[in-house]
């Protein structure tokens, strides 16, 4: 089977790359590099750079490979960003969705995975949350998510094409001491941390110390980035047997403060903390239920424990303190 990965030069799409091409699939990575970076794609898989808003572009690549499905990890993901910028969210991570989907109707794609958020969520009733819960976006950014959840729904109810929405909880970790995480700027709580550990920053800010939480910072459910791409391969698998949505997560949630003391731990570093005012859009808790992709897939996270997480994180930072830089 040949799948598309656009934003496979990304974090977690790069992971998927690496995991597809390790079980024999063929890939081809579609990726402007505005946030990816071509040394993390693949050696053996075809690349291409190019833009999902140019719709020309995309149907010209999806003629050129004819790939059997499409993983759509490309995508504009920072919540506090989609709070100032609400258009820049709503205009392109929806237009750049619908012209992939598009164009994979066009050419008869069978199967795509979108890769979704638990900002779907907003501030949910209850946790962990399933896929029951209502969905209450609780920025622009999950609001983009939603409307490509609900085209994707409006295709398979047309018969055009068959779907699963993967709603992540926090991708953390690293793929190997070679693949990792590496944004500028940074903006996820995890690589942030030990960016501190390593010297390159004097501090980390806790947004917001008042939550209703155990310990008033906010509660996180952390999912390695493999097993992330591990699900993304199930599910493209299950597609034969019809469309699906899941919830990802581990099922345990770690507070901001909890992350920074483990950290601490892993690093022997004293990381030091300052706490300021809430961020923009960020609920006090999500955590998610996995029960349905476990029972239905047989998925079952293999690096849940969160010191493991931040171990494998910490060895990419210390053998590539300059991230993709060092290639």
């Amino acid at each position: 089977m040949k799948v598309l990965v656009t934003g496979g030069a990304g974090y977690i799409g790069s992971v998927g790359v690496h995991e597809l091409v390790h079980e024999g699939y063929e890939v081809v990575v579609f990726d402007n590099l505005s946030q990816g970076h071509r040394a993390a794609v693949h050696p053996e898989a075809t690349f291409v750079e190019g833009d999902l808003r140019d719709r020309e572009v995309v149907d010209r690549t999806l003629g050129e490979h004819e790939p059997d499905a499409i993983m759509h990890f490309a995508s504009k993901s920072l919540v506090g960003e989609s709070m100032e910028k609400p258009f820049l969210y709503l205009d392109e991570n929806v237009r750049c969705g619908v012209n992939l989907m598009r164009c994979a109707v066009k050419h008869d794609v069978e199967r795509f995975i979108l890769s979704s958020t638990a900002n779907l969520f907003g501030t949910p009733d209850s946790i962990p949350i399933d896929e029951e819960e209502s969905i209450e976006p609780g920025s622009p950014y999950g609001e983009s998510k939603n409307v490509l959840e609900r085209t994707l729904q409006w295709l398979d109810e047309l018969d055009a094409l068959r779907f699963a929405t993967l709603r992540y909880f926090n991708a953390a970790g690293a793929a190997s001491a070679d693949l990792g995480e590496d944004h500028d700027p940074e903006t996820h709580l995890l690589p942030i941390v030990l960016e501190v550990a390593a010297g390159k920053r004097d501090k980390i800010e806790i947004y917001g110390d008042d939550y209703d939480t155990r310990d008033g910072t906010c509660i996180r459910d952390f999912v390695h980035v493999r097993d992330l791409a591990q699900a993304h391969i199930l599910a493209l698998e299950a597609l034969e047997n019809g469309s699906r949505v899941y919830n990802l997560g581990n099922g345990n949630g770690y507070s901001v403060r909890e992350v920074i003391d483990t950290a601490r731990a892993v690093t022997g570093a004293e990381i030091p903390s300052e706490v300021g005012p809430r961020r923009p859009g960020d609920p006090p808790e999500l955590i998610a239920s996995s029960d349905k992709i476990r029972r239905e897939l047989g998925w079952e996270p293999q690096y849940g424990d969160l010191e493991e997480i931040i171990e494998s994180a910490w060895a990419w930072h210390r053998k590539h303190p300059h991230g993709y830089d060092d290639f």
